[in-house]
């Protein structure tokens, strides 16, 4: 039987699917522009990592052989838009490194590594974390993975499903239990949240024809 939660995790995406429709994300033409645009989109706008990825396109480093090659100074230079460009730089340089040094820089052959060895790899990677692992995991390597981030804990922790300062991991299984591994449903549903938290549920709340309303379902 279904809990009241249960129907209330279904009910948020169906009707969020039902008011944005599809999103096509994550934006990115290769498996490396959407791995190298969610370790930029840290703490920053994604129009200003299209201006960054634009940089790296335009001097052809949009390649892991390319940006393994490249000087960090010029990597900074070019994902300046970015911002905090030099710590993104060593961050960038820490992945190419475990890319290489794991799989001789090759995204393919990393992407036959098990859904749970391929997390712990990317976690050992210094600066990045569990949400930008997911982002990968997910929309890089298409894994049944849920990404949680603040959006996410502001908007169902309004709807009382669970505290904003739950923990990453907490609200990760939260929806993976209701929803089920489905890598599909994850990419739409954190897309679908993300336009939501932009459009609607901002710091300060426009609740008028917000697509969840109550969410009184159980």
């Amino acid at each position: 039987m279904r809990s009241s939660s249960d129907k209330t995790v279904r009910a948020a995406y169906d009707r969020l699917y039902e008011a944005y429709g599809p999103q096509d994300w994550w934006p990115g033409d290769t498996r490396f522009e959407i791995i190298v645009g969610a370790i930029l989109t840290q703490n920053t706008a994604w129009t200003n990592v299209e201006k960054a990825i634009a940089n790296l396109k335009r001097e052809r480093i949009l390649t892991p052989e390319a940006m393994k090659k490249a000087g960090k100074k010029t990597l900074a230079s070019l994902i300046r838009p970015a911002g905090y460009y030099n710590i993104k730089t060593e961050r960038l340089k820490n992945f190419i490194a475990m890319l290489f040094s794991g799989y001789g820089g090759s995204l393919a052959s990393m992407a036959k590594t098990p859904t749970v060895t391929l997390r712990r790899e990317l976690l050992s990677v210094n600066g990045i974390g569990p949400e930008t692992c997911d982002s990968i995991m997910l929309y890089a390597f298409n894994r049944p993975v849920f990404v949680v981030d603040a959006y996410t804990k502001r908007i169902f922790s309004r709807h009382g499903l669970f505290k904003e300062t739950a923990d990453y991991h907490y609200v990760q299984k939260f929806f993976s239990d209701r929803v089920g591994p489905d890598a599909k449903v994850y990419n739409e549903y954190h897309a679908l949240i993300v336009r939501l938290a932009k459009k609607h549920c901002r710091k300060k709340p426009d609740c008028v024809d917000c697509p969840l309303g109550r969410l009184e379902l159980s």
